[in-house]
């Protein structure tokens, strides 16, 4: 693939190089591909991994991939479950500034984080974004949320739309302009997400919301193409040149990322942020680019929220 048709990425992994290896507690990487990602991403200074899981399953990964672990620090537990909670534990120690995602389920991993009494919640809701590389588009595309709140209300909205803002303006890439999607651009009873846009723009508009320029509801087509705003009267910074898109459930955001995916050579880079830590969430359909791409955001918003006061 030309790199040259997905120079964004390329942009936030060079970013990193100004930054020291971010410790990164990596979570149960039992097989070459979780592995691989935190050796990797370790090889060209974006973290420094603590590898979390059993012990034999990370060395016989490592040894399928002709991969050299003997300078890693490695945490021998018995099982997924274990390597959750200790990766967890090595977080609320200090231990880390990033958690990674290896091999286990995702729903494991982020049960042990969103412990009440063990985890690593704040008072901001937890959600994920994905931050896209799309080559037909001009800007890095951030859609949230597609992977953690499934029905999210009102207020878990509202922290969804912060905690993107926060991670754009953290990681380098200026006051965004945010879409609040739904399927039309007109607000109505008959579609609950239409009033719901309408209330986070008022949210931002009395200060509930900072750091972006939000606007909504808008249709797909209206907030990322500017002649199909025109065409539909929509004027403002926002529509038609998106950075942020913020969706009504996490089916919309899963398909929406899928569809630019899949259909538009796009790369998606996983992160999950309104906890402690940014935590790095990785697929094994995920390219080498998405992997590097997802550590180089997390390490580059760990930096940011470290140099932030209190």
């Amino acid at each position: 693939m030309d790199t040259q048709t997905h120079a964004k990425y390329e942009q936030l992994i060079a970013r990193t190089r100004t930054i020291p290896p971010t410790p990164t507690i990596v979570v149960h990487p039992c097989d070459e591909t979780s592995l691989m990602g935190a050796v990797e991403a370790a090889g060209l200074g974006i973290i420094t991994p603590i590898l979390v899981g059993p012990r034999h399953k990370i060395e016989a990964a490592a040894g399928k991939a002709g991969a050299d672990i003997s300078r890693l620090r490695l945490e021998d537990v018995p099982h997924s479950h274990a390597a959750a909670a200790r990766g967890v534990e090595l977080i609320r120690a200090g231990e880390g500034a990033l958690l990674m995602k290896g091999s286990l389920h995702t729903d494991e991993l982020m049960h042990e984080v969103a412990s009440s009494t063990t985890g690593l919640r704040t008072a901001r809701r937890i959600s994920h974004v994905f931050v896209m590389d799309v080559p037909t588009y001009p800007e890095t595309l951030f859609i949230t949320d597609a992977a953690i709140n499934i029905f999210p209300d009102l207020d878990t909205k509202a922290d969804i739309v912060q905690n993107a803002i926060d991670l754009h303006v953290q990681i380098g890439l200026g006051i965004p302009r945010v879409a609040i999607l739904s399927a039309v651009e007109t607000v109505t009873t008959k579609i609950p997400s239409t009033i719901e846009a309408a209330a986070l723009c008022k949210m931002a508009e009395r200060g509930q919301i900072t750091g972006g320029l939000v606007d909504g509801p808008l249709a797909f087509d209206n907030a990322i193409d500017r002649q199909a705003a025109r065409i539909k009267n929509i004027h403002g910074e926002v529509a038609g040149r998106a950075q942020i898109l913020v969706v009504p459930d996490l089916e919309a955001g899963n398909m929406l990322a899928k569809n630019l995916t899949f259909l538009a050579n796009a790369d998606a880079a996983g992160i999950v942020v309104g906890a402690r830590v940014p935590i790095v969430l990785t697929s094994r359909a995920d390219s080498v680019r998405s992997r590097m791409a997802s550590c180089a955001i997390a390490a580059l918003y760990a930096q940011s929220r470290q140099a932030i006061p209190g």
